[in-house]
């Protein structure tokens, strides 16, 4: 049963949690047993719920005052907390938890008793938004999981030292549009909307720090063989982290191999120029627990991505920032990685040199693509279009998780015609990028263009082409074929919609906190559709 018929008559209150986040939810309704599927407990859940609250809270607190860069930097490190597969540590929450009510307090002592409605408590409860009517609960939710989403961007240019106004506005506004009741369907929908708006400008915010930290990406070829040695696996999203990691073990005998979403760190000059930064291990994040049971490395969990680690290598696995897990040795804000180092040098590494091959067997991917790349190839692409040597562009990325059906992509990018360009970003390539598709007039036919931030510069490209045509975006022969799992794609999805990018094929499955009639609205308005089958949704779009 969707998840409305399960949220009316205060159902929820009778059960330990309740969560819907992300696209691998129970039942495709969402997680109300004692643990939800990402691997969090009842209790953890019901802290980020008090988490969220006190976020609403301070923001409320904050109307109308001078608002301080401690609260700021807070409402970004909670909302990020609360993304799927970040922190499943109870103490690490509550800690931050405790620093929303201190924070609240000093801004507004006389808060918890006030009786303006904008609510006015000292916590938002959340199961008020949980049985929310079930279109406001579904455009709230839009706005709080964009949030939580865009909250990843603006942290990682945060520790870069970019910050951006309107984007902290957002935020502010955002929270405050949660927790107030007198909203209706008529005042969210803009808000919502908005929050597309206003993420494109955090992607950009992070794309400005990245080049300047690290260097304009490009194309780079990246083996999928560790090399005999000690060693250390570092996955998540952060790119600082992984240049300090770089200049810790600088000259120790050790190397370092990128995992999931740091993959894409390969293109930059600046990462790229340290020579013990020799590959890529493993396939897409969710086969963690397979892949690093018998890894002689530590692991370096830097952000999200983070499955509950598995007894077999818990004592081999690190986190930093928000990620945190229990028992597990976290390195704090020092940065200091010397307990990591010495576990790598403890465990000596693979005696012999070990390809872990992509899903598809490849034992090499290339990263790196990014606007400059294929920017430059732009009047090639016109010309080719025009010449009727390529007849369509596909993006085929997003999120990728473990929910059966996922195939669909490999298989897509399989059966798509010869004639045809893949471009690619975030997790969800790891289900083809190992694939060799050969060239098209002299262009590579699968395209890496980075991270999952990095729809900002695939945005730019398909403008660019747009200008090459002399026509709109949605003209183009082009199409969106994304997979979610998690809250980022909530943001960048708002972004696409904001943008008014029609006809995206989107899976695998639709999100289950959108109610009958937003979704019917979303698809309406913006001709989203659900995917189908490889064959069938290929005939369409060629068509």
């Amino acid at each position: 049963p969707p998840a409305h018929t399960y949220l009316r008559g205060g159902y929820i209150m009778e059960h330990n949690m309740f969560c819907f986040q992300c696209e691998q939810t129970a039942g495709c309704s969402g997680c109300m047993g004692k643990a939800g599927v990402c691997g969090k407990t009842a209790a953890t859940a019901r802290i980020q719920d008090e988490l969220t609250g006190a976020l609403i809270g301070l923001a409320r607190a904050s109307e109308g005052k001078d608002r301080s860069p401690e609260a700021d930097r807070l409402i970004v490190k909670g909302l990020f907390a609360t993304l799927t597969n970040v922190s499943f540590d109870d103490s690490a929450l509550n800690e931050l938890l405790a620093e929303a009510g201190r924070l609240k307090h000093s801004l507004s002592p006389m808060c918890g008793s006030c009786t303006a409605d904008c609510g006015g408590t000292e916590d938002f409860d959340m199961n008020r938004l949980w049985a929310e009517d079930e279109d406001i609960r579904s455009l709230k939710s839009l706005i709080l999981f964009g949030m939580r989403g865009m909250a990843a961007y603006a942290y990682h240019a945060m520790v870069l030292g970019h910050e951006d106004k309107g984007v902290m506005d957002y935020f502010y506004k955002g929270l405050f549009a949660v927790g107030y009741d007198s909203y209706t369907v008529q005042d969210l929908l803009p808000i919502v909307m908005e929050l597309g708006a206003v993420n494109l400008d955090c992607m950009a915010l992070l794309d400005r720090a990245n080049r300047q930290a690290f260097g304009i990406p490009a194309p780079a070829q990246v083996s999928l063989t560790v090399e005999q040695g000690p060693f250390i696996v570092i996955s998540g999203h952060d790119l600082h982290d992984l240049k300090l990691l770089l200049e810790q073990t600088q000259g120790r005998g050790i190397n370092i191999y990128t995992h999931g979403e740091m993959l894409p760190a390969h293109a930059y000059p600046e990462l790229r120029k340290y020579s013990h930064l020799k590959g890529n291990f493993g396939t897409a994040w969710q086969n963690q627990q397979k892949e690093f049971s018998d890894l002689p490395a530590p692991v370096l969990f830097t952000t999200n991505c983070l499955m509950p680690p598995k007894p077999s290598y818990s004592d081999r696995v690190f986190t930093t920032a928000l990620v945190s897990y229990p028992g597990i040795v976290h390195i704090d804000g020092r940065k200091d990685f010397s307990p990591v180092i010495q576990k790598a040098l403890e465990l000596g590494g693979f005696k012999e040199d070990v390809t872990i091959p992509g899903i598809n067997g490849g034992t090499k991917v290339t990263t790196g693509f990014g606007r400059e790349a294929v920017l430059a190839a732009a009047g090639t692409v016109a010309q080719a279009v025009r010449q009727n040597k390529l007849r369509h562009i596909f993006l085929v990325g997003g999120c990728d998780g473990a929910r059966p059906g996922r195939n669909y992509y490999t298989d897509f990018v399989k059966q798509a015609p010869e004639d045809t360009l893949i471009l690619t970003l975030a997790c969800g390539k790891y289900r083809f990028n190992d694939l060799e598709l050969g060239t098209l007039t002299g262009i590579p036919r699968l395209l890496d263009m980075g991270q999952c931030n990095d729809a900002f510069g695939a945005i730019q490209v398909a403008a660019a082409l747009a200008e090459a045509f002399g026509c709109q975006v949605n003209d183009l022969p082009l199409t969106l074929v994304l997979s979610w799992y998690e809250q980022k794609a909530v943001c960048i999805l708002l972004s696409l919609l904001h943008l008014g990018i029609r006809n995206i094929y989107l899976g695998p499955t639709l999100p289950a906190f959108l109610s009958p009639a937003i979704l019917e609205y979303l698809t309406e308005q913006f001709e989203i559709h659900p995917i189908s089958t490889p064959e069938n949704d290929l005939a369409a779009i060629l068509a």
